[in-house]
């Protein structure tokens, strides 16, 4: 068994470029960290390129385990020393596993139930929160404009495991509005209508725009119609991702209720 040392391993090098969205674009792959998380990355069938493993007696021990969970063979492990494997990690507190994961290439097509639209939302942890309360809420389907790397550290560690289980969707305005022609697009904006007595469609694309500028004109000029979360009139607004999820339960509960 071979043990990485150097920081400037290409190896080392290439793991860590990850880390910027240069890297993640020219590799096509992305990190995943922890062991939650790499536990149910194997298990959502995402394709796992290799394994970085902190060189400790523990995880020495436990590699077999987790190649056979990855469905790889032993060339597929690193073994890294103390430094190395922070040159690699993300995390404050590594726990000493990693995995170099692929992107999905998913193509835009229309949407096959309720589903999101991401116009320009710019802070990687509130895209990744999103993406948590989309899988939970049924909302597997999201079209991502102008937004933040939903493959970046932050957005995957804020997704827990979201990011595994939904079909992101990445393209320009035109291409994104053109896909979803005849969709009706709800907009989220505090002028609407409530969304708690709104009467939702069967399907339909809930718009999240930007943390500070709210939805571009071409998705408002697109929606059908515009929903609101109804507050104290001292309050001017929430956090996106608070707002997104609230409104994805709002609309999935009036489809309930028609059930």
């Amino acid at each position: 068994m071979t043990v990485i040392t150097s920081k400037q391993n290409p190896a080392v090098k290439e793991l860590a470029s990850l880390k910027e969205k240069k890297g993640r674009r020219e590799r096509g792959t992305f990190l995943v960290e922890g062991d939650k998380m790499f536990l149910e990355c194997a298990e959502s069938g995402m394709e796992i390129v290799r394994i970085a493993l902190l060189a400790s007696k523990e995880r020495i021990a436990l590699s077999q385990s987790f190649l056979f969970q990855a469905r790889l063979d032993e060339n597929s492990v690193l073994f890294l020393g103390e430094d190395a494997f922070k040159a690699v990690s993300d995390e404050k507190t590594p726990q000493g596993i990693l995995a170099e994961v692929k992107i999905p290439q998913a193509e835009l097509v229309r949407p096959t139930k309720r589903c999101l639209l991401l116009d320009g939302v710019s802070d990687p942890s509130n895209v990744g929160a999103i993406i948590r309360t989309a899988a939970a809420a049924g909302y597997e389907e999201l079209y991502l404009i102008d937004c933040a790397d939903p493959y970046s550290p932050k957005s995957v560690r804020a997704s827990m495991s979201g990011v595994f289980y939904c079909r992101l969707m990445r393209g320009s305005r035109e291409e994104v509005l053109k896909t979803l022609e005849g969709v009706p697009i709800l907009a989220a904006d505090m002028d609407g209508e409530s969304v708690f007595s709104f009467d939702a469609p069967e399907t339909f694309c809930l718009a999240i725009g930007n943390e500070g500028n709210g939805l571009s004109e071409e998705v408002r000029r697109a929606a059908r119609d515009v929903v609101a979360i109804p507050m104290d009139g001292r309050m001017e607004s929430l956090n996106a991702a608070v707002s997104a999820g609230i409104m994805m339960y709002a609309l999935a509960a009036q489809k309930i209720k028609k059930e």
